[in-house]
């Protein structure tokens, strides 16, 4: 069997920021989305989400680190989404996401030095300029891109959460022996 490296790196004074991260808060649309919303004529809401972000949620998991999605909006398909990647974590339709966050804090017994956040428009500043380590995709408002301390190169939607899992992953250093382990059984029985 040929080796395989890791290819991934980060600034280390990303990775310093993130090296106690036990929990990572999602935003939904324009983060596990590409933010835009597609309503049928029966009032049906539609969402595509990008299987790398969901393999990425899954590794984090599997690393120790508690994923939580926090979205303004609620949808059947955002729920059948959490569902189906067995996410324990979930807060539907927050207007104040800064309530829901230190509700998430309090709950798993953390601080906000324990905490990474990626989200992509005003209602997730309050939980971003708190946390030890925010991130915003490509493409997010201005206003988050320059609260983050990391932007991605990818859009929301496009992997841009699949980037900020593994950027946590790394910082954890986890990221090598999760990659290795996946060459024994590249598949757990769960899909992205």
């Amino acid at each position: 069997m040929r080796e395989i490296r890791p290819h991934l790196s980060f600034p280390p004074e990303l990775l310093l920021l993130a090296q106690d991260v036990r929990a990572a808060v999602f935003d939904v649309d324009g983060v596990l989305t590409d933010g835009r919303i597609y309503i049928a004529d029966s009032g049906e809401v539609f969402k595509a989400f990008n299987t790398l972000d969901g393999h990425g949620l899954k590794l984090l998991v599997r690393a120790g680190i508690t994923p939580v999605v926090i979205t303004g909006r609620d949808s059947p398909a955002v729920r059948r989404r959490v569902a189906d990647l067995g996410l324990q974590h979930a807060h539907y339709g927050v207007h104040d996401k800064l309530a829901a966050g230190r509700a998430v804090l309090t709950q798993l017994q953390l601080g906000w030095e324990h905490l990474a956040v990626i989200g992509d428009d005003w209602p997730d500043l309050p939980l971003m300029v708190r946390a030890a380590f925010a991130c915003a995709p490509a493409g997010a408002h201005a206003e988050a891109r320059a609260a983050a301390h990391h932007v991605t190169e990818a859009g929301g939607g496009y992997g841009a959460a699949r980037e900020f899992c593994d950027l946590l992953l790394c910082a954890q250093g986890r990221y090598a022996s999760l990659l290795h382990s996946h060459l024994e059984t590249l598949d757990d029985g769960q899909t992205g």
